[in-house]
């Protein structure tokens, strides 16, 4: 087995054993807290999800860091050296709320770069997966659609954008709804992107800056499947880029532009 597919193993075994957690918790007794904002949410079910992931990762390489949304984790991605991303609820306002999209998600990075991840959907039954090999959604190969006509696609602007500048989301809106077929928000970056890798969706963008763990797992997918993510100027995304902007490839550039419109971010 590859380091990478080791690595896909164990995010695997971690997004499951925490999707578990958050599983058990979900549409219970939450006592709900705001972080940021108003719809900022963070739970218990995040706190202990987390810390099953970071147990699970712990047991196989114990001795490399955990980036991580909730307490208790770095909150910066290494320049050198191996290390884990991982978000135990990604689409918290949707958790909270009883719905069902949302994912738990950890991805293997190595100086910078995600090596492997996996993005869980308990509440879907859904769990998408990928090394060094081509993305897997339970099991089975999947990739990005062939959808090369903007008409025929669908498209998630992504990332919800802070109160003072909801203006960029309506022109977001503005440029997915008059370039494409249809738009759609699923309200979970990593569950957008595992969608694009799966062909369900054709393209997700953004122009805010989106943390490692809201983003990492599913950049990885989306390039096993085929796709392409990069940055709101078409450069290759890292994680410090400005801007996210994924696609099947084939209409990246349609889906660059509609990026473009939003406007840069401050």
């Amino acid at each position: 087995m590859s380091d990478a597919a080791d690595r896909a193993a164990v995010a695997e075994r971690a997004a499951e054993a925490g999707g578990a957690v958050a599983r058990s918790l979900f549409r219970g007794d939450l006592t709900v807290e705001t972080k940021a904002n108003e719809t900022d949410y963070v739970t218990r079910a995040d706190r202990e999800a987390q810390a099953e992931i970071v147990d699970v990762i712990g047991e196989r390489y114990p001795n490399e860091p955990v980036v991580g949304e909730e307490d208790g984790a770095a909150k910066a991605v290494p320049e050198r050296g191996p290390a884990w991303v991982v978000d135990p609820i990604d689409g918290s306002h949707n958790y909270v709320r009883g719905g069902r999209v949302w994912g738990t998600c950890v991805a293997a990075v190595r100086d910078g770069e995600p090596v492997a991840a996996a993005t869980v959907c308990p509440a879907l039954g859904d769990a998408y997966v990928a090394g060094d090999g081509p993305t897997e959604r339970n099991g089975e190969v999947v990739s990005v659609s062939e959808r090369a006509d903007p008409a025929t696609c669908s498209v998630a602007p992504t990332v919800w954008w802070p109160s003072d500048r909801r203006d960029e989301f309506a022109r977001a809106a503005e440029a997915v709804v008059t370039r494409f077929g249809d738009l759609r928000r699923p309200g979970s970056v990593q569950v957008a992107l595992a969608q694009v890798a799966a062909g369900r969706l054709d393209g997700a963008i953004t122009n805010v800056a989106v943390n490692p763990w809201d983003s990492l797992a599913g950049v990885h997918l989306v390039r096993r499947a085929g796709g392409r993510v990069t940055d709101i100027d078409g450069d290759r995304w890292h994680h410090d880029a400005t801007g996210l902007v994924a696609s099947n490839g084939a209409v990246h550039d349609a889906v660059l532009a509609a990026a473009a419109d939003i406007g840069s971010a401050p």
